[in-house]
């Protein structure tokens, strides 16, 4: 992705690019060491163990092995809707996300710059619908693997060509759908929440198909952070614990 986005830019950035790469992949190497160290065994562990308990809804029903992975897969997709959702409704969750949202360019690493707690919680919900669901391990592994990729794509700085958008879209979260869910406006903030399948927000009525002030001219981030400083690794890790933070941008709106 990174290649793509240096070869084809969707749009020029407004920030260092050394300040930003080395706090975002600061921040994601941090969070990977304190995943190793607290959960060695990952989801596909947690998996392997819950069927060797029998536990969850496909160990209670008989279905072929393709429905159990690809209704698995889809479910955990509508999961992560339903998550990133609740990040944006409860005021301690929005704190902690607030870090992902307050990037001031948008590119590949922003989709790895997530707050460290934020990732312990949702290791958490996830490990919840792996438990519920009793997934295969091999769902859990193929899931585990589109969200990371469609995470560095749909974040990406990457010009997709229109025609080709229009098509992914019928099925997938593109770089300029998931593009809209980081304006500045609140309006726009609050929509698009998913991060592969983009049939949730069709679904739920949560989709916005481009900013007001079109893709060239949107502004990236939130109004209440707009200093270089929000790129550094210290205020990142900091910002979910200062105090006078925003309310959640669901807030403004009810407040409008």
């Amino acid at each position: 992705m990174a290649v793509w986005e240096w070869r084809a830019p969707r749009r020029p950035l407004t920030q260092s690019k050394p300040l930003r790469w080395s706090s975002n992949l600061g921040l994601a190497l941090l969070n990977n060491v304190l995943w190793r160290l607290f959960m060695p065994a990952g989801a596909v562990g947690l998996a392997i163990a819950v069927q060797t308990r029998d536990w969850g809804l496909f160990h209670r029903v008989t279905w072929p092995e393709w429905f159990e992975i690809t209704a698995s897969v889809v479910l955990f997709d509508f999961a992560i809707y339903g998550q990133h959702w609740a990040f944006h409704r409860v005021a301690w969750l929005w704190r902690l996300h607030l870090v992902h949202h307050v990037d001031l360019d948008f590119d590949a690493t922003t989709g790895i710059r997530f707050h460290t707690v934020e990732t312990l919680l949702s290791f958490a919900w996830k490990g919840v619908v792996i438990a519920l669901l009793g997934a295969p391990a091999m769902a859990v592994m193929i899931f585990e693997i589109l969200l990371n990729a469609t995470a560095l794509f749909n974040h990406s700085n990457a010009r997709v060509p229109l025609w080709l958008d229009r098509v992914l879209r019928l099925l997938l979260v593109t770089p300029d759908m998931h593009r809209v869910h980081h304006s500045i406006e609140n309006h726009e903030t609050n929509s698009n929440y998913g991060f592969c399948l983009s049939w949730w927000d069709l679904l739920f009525r949560t989709y916005d198909a481009q900013p007001d002030a079109g893709y060239d001219g949107m502004t990236i981030g939130r109004p209440e952070f707009r200093d270089a400083q929000v790129e550094r690794l210290p205020f990142m890790l900091l910002l979910p614990f200062r105090r006078g933070l925003p309310p959640t941008p669901c807030r403004h709106l009810h407040d409008s």
